[in-house]
């Protein structure tokens, strides 16, 4: 199961371990069980520490699955599916949790799992290729490590799809708490636990309130964001990262091949990279925060970030990198049907949708490239493009074409999305030529229509372009004297990665040109 390669490389990890585990495989004939013995047997050859037995597959549960148990403790982790692709690691972070090598979370993190109180049995159904899925994963499964009252089980959607389908799960990562719907997308412990626990939002404001003025307060923590921490770090002067997630937008990004000098990589690592980088320097990096407010500085010349959470930042300068979210259709039934039908990610939530019909809504290079994957997927994939042509480049459009189960429809006006019972049915276009409208019967509606910049909170404090981008001269700085801005919530053209970066670089530069040309001792007179 495992090449020689990468049994060395796991084989290198699990030397860490200081207590001994045991695997318990509940099996059953299929193929899937055959292949999950292969790579348990490999595991457990990797380690005297690890025992693997085969426990009885009475209907209790889920087979094909197995248990990871540090010997003598109650412990709750359970893989239903092969944690291969994506989810590897998470594989790996249990055996060693499980085995006793420390987690790499806070100390205060560690208490609050502790301490929780009460029975939690987690259920998280995911894909094998959904990139945001085994954060949510091993976050559960530390928190199983932690308390022996959590139960933490991975569930492979594409394995166990009767189940799936019976519980209408059409997105992942999907958490289910004690039997109920809990959550759905991607999470950190932090988050899973401020779900939990009612006063821990609380807890995290009062210490916000009390924090010393920065010189450069950072709204937002993707490539942007990250860059112009570094750079302001490296000033030595005070710097701090407000941020709903560190990571942003890149979190959701598949496939990375455009990152010069890093012939390809994925969004969660990338983003791991970043804040690990940022991390190594002197910024106070406070995440599950978002920004409501900005007010202009005042006497003491220093402005001001209002936090929704209550908590209000005060800084001399203010770069603003928030990056930009998935466009909606914004017609009736999409919002409804979110998570049961209406997707964003066609990487995340395609392998859900085997066999069915989907339509992806978007003509341009992220459409194209969704229909591309998803066509080797479903049953059938209907391209819907508003313009008269698509946009996307030549070549992979000659792929699209080549495709024997693809429908490009061109001039088409999405006007609404149809479900029953709780999910999608169908889909509704209007022909821009004729007006005339046509329904198509599908299961499935994966948006890919562009981004909005994440802006709306700063209409009325600084210049806005029409499309809601914040206005930024050569240097970053917005119309707010002291406020700079970087990456895709800007004007500057091209959202990209690499750009995003040398954008908040500048916007760190030009907001420490600022400091120190503003702070000047003021030029004496002249001695008579």
């Amino acid at each position: 199961m495992l090449d020689a390669n990468l049994k060395q490389q796991l084989q290198s990890y699990l030397a860490r371990m200081t207590q001994p585990i045991e695997i318990v495989a509940t099996l059953d004939d299929g193929a899937a069980s055959r292949e999950m013995r292969e790579l348990l047997e490999d595991v457990a050859s990797l380690s005297n520490l690890i025992s693997l037995r085969q426990g009885a597959a009475d209907g209790t549960v889920r087979a094909p699955s197995f248990s990871v148990n540090r010997v003598g403790a109650a412990m709750g982790i359970r893989f239903a599916g092969i944690p291969m692709g994506h989810e590897f690691t998470s594989l790996v972070l249990a055996l060693l949790q499980a085995g006793g090598h420390p987690p790499k979370v806070d100390r205060a993190v560690i208490e609050q799992v502790q301490s929780l109180e009460g029975d939690f049995d987690f259920e998280v159904y995911i894909s094998l290729s959904c990139q945001n899925c085994p954060e949510v994963v091993q976050a559960l499964n530390l928190m199983a490590v932690l308390n022996p009252r959590v139960r933490a089980t991975m569930i492979d959607g594409a394995l166990f799809q009767p189940e799936v389908e019976a519980k209408q799960i059409m997105a992942v990562p999907s958490v289910h708490l004690n039997g109920q719907p809990f959550a759905q997308g991607r999470m950190t412990v932090e988050e899973i636990l401020a779900r939990l626990d009612g006063n821990a939002g609380a807890r995290q404001t009062e210490p916000l309130k009390a924090k010393a003025p920065f010189a450069v307060l950072i709204v937002g923590g993707g490539p942007a964001g990250a860059s112009a921490a570094i750079y302001a770090a490296r000033k030595g002067i005070r710097t701090g990262v407000v941020t709903e997630r560190f990571g942003g937008q890149v979190l959701d990004t598949m496939g990375i091949e455009n990152f010069i000098s890093v012939k390809e990589t994925e969004g969660p690592k990338l983003a791991a990279a970043l804040e690990n980088h940022v991390k190594t320097y002197d910024v106070d990096v406070m995440n599950l925060q978002r920004a409501e407010e900005l007010l202009p500085a005042g006497d003491d010349g220093l402005l001001t970030v209002k936090l929704a959470s209550g908590a209000t930042l005060r800084s001399r300068s203010v770069i603003l990198s928030t990056g930009a979210r998935w466009r909606e259709m914004n017609v009736p039934g999409e919002r409804e049907y979110r998570g049961r039908g209406v997707a964003y990610c066609p990487h995340c939530d395609g392998p859900l949708f085997k066999g069915k019909r989907v339509a992806v809504v978007g003509g341009g290079n992220s459409g194209v490239e969704a229909a591309i994957d998803l066509a080797g997927i479903v049953a059938h994939v209907t391209l819907i493009e508003f313009d008269g042509r698509l946009r996307a480049d030549e070549v992979l459009q000659r792929k699209l074409r080549s495709l024997p189960n693809v429908r490009v429809v061109v001039s088409a006006q999405t006007t609404e999305v149809h479900g029953a019972g709780g999910k999608v049915n169908g889909l509704t276009y209007r022909d821009r030529s004729s007006g005339e409208l046509h329904r198509l019967e599908l299961e499935g509606v994966f948006v890919q229509i562009g981004l909005l910049p994440n802006t709306e909170w700063l209409k009325g404090t600084i210049a806005l372009s029409p499309r809601g981008e914040i206005e930024v001269d050569a240097r970053g700085q917005t119309s707010l004297p002291g406020v700079y801005a970087a990456g895709d919530a800007t004007t500057v053209p091209y959202k990209q990665i690499i750009i995003a970066m040398g954008e908040g670089s500048k916007a760190a530069l030009g907001a420490f040109d600022h400091l120190i040309r503003s702070s000047a001792p003021a030029e004496q007179p002249a001695a008579a």
